[in-house]
């Protein structure tokens, strides 16, 4: 066994492939690399949710040894362990309360990110978009979340803005409308949140240059009628946007027409 890493917080890579992704054999515990077999990595720990059944067990009974497996976006808070419900005496005081009792320890910042990834997924499930998707989508939520630039705004909208900012930037986007239409809240408070996010993360849901046909095909209208609508807006352009907006390319350096 050999190891690339160098201290216990290092990243553990390959020395002689350290781009390689390392492959991780959850059995053995291992960390392979995928292009020379090296195991760079041992005694890895599963941090997935361990089950176990015994054949005197009931079918509606919970496998789940331990709790929920972790969720790197949280702060630790969603590790739980759940104690089954006591049947001996043993289990109960002198008054007959249980001794052991689960008890709810997740901090509400936790609960509030934990509540929006829920609301994520159930958005992308309802219009079928991909795993990638959703974890870009709660990564982007987190930032924001953690920010706290957006304060005063509702988080389903928040998570909707996320979601469409997601699409976006994975290469298969969606309309304001298509968010709205899995949403909880109105396609303007998704567009205000979608203008918040990307001021407040300094970045751009898509810098790339699409033609009007690119456009047309997604917004689900002719060419004809976004040129139209382009040309009707330009003289206005700057009224349309708030005074402090800033512009990827300036107003005066767009084609009129």
């Amino acid at each position: 066994m050999a190891s690339g890493s160098r201290g216990p917080n290092s990243r553990v890579f390959c020395p002689d492939h350290p781009d390689a992704a390392l492959v991780e054999d959850y059995r053995a515990g291992d960390m392979i690399c995928p292009q020379c077999g090296l195991v760079v990595g041992d005694r890895i720990v599963d941090v997935g949710t361990e089950w176990r059944v015994f054949s005197n067990e009931k079918s509606n009974s919970d496998p789940a040894r331990v709790g929920a497996s972790e969720n790197p976006l949280l702060n630790g808070s969603d590790l739980a362990t759940m104690i089954g419900k006591g049947t001996g005496d043993a289990s109960f005081d002198e008054s007959g309360t249980a001794k052991y009792q689960n008890r709810k320890t997740m901090s509400s910042a936790d609960r509030a990110l934990m509540n929006a990834f829920r609301e994520i997924s159930n958005m992308a499930d309802r219009i079928n978009l991909t795993k990638t998707i959703v974890d870009r989508a709660n990564l982007l939520f987190k930032q924001v979340h953690d920010g706290k630039t957006l304060k005063g705004r509702s988080n389903d909208a928040i998570a909707s803005a996320c979601l469409y900012i997601a699409c976006r930037q994975e290469g298969v986007p969606r309309t304001f409308k298509e968010i709205c239409a899995v949403s909880k809240v109105s396609k303007k408070e998704i567009g205000r949140c979608f203008k918040l996010i990307l001021k407040a993360l300094e970045t751009s849901a898509s810098e790339d240059k699409k033609s009007q046909k690119e456009i047309g095909d997604i917004a689900g209208v002719a060419d004809v009628t976004i040129r139209q609508s382009y040309k009707l807006m330009y003289p206005r352009a700057a009224e349309l946007f708030p005074k402090d907006f800033k512009f990827f390319t300036p107003i005066e350096q767009l084609p009129q027409s």
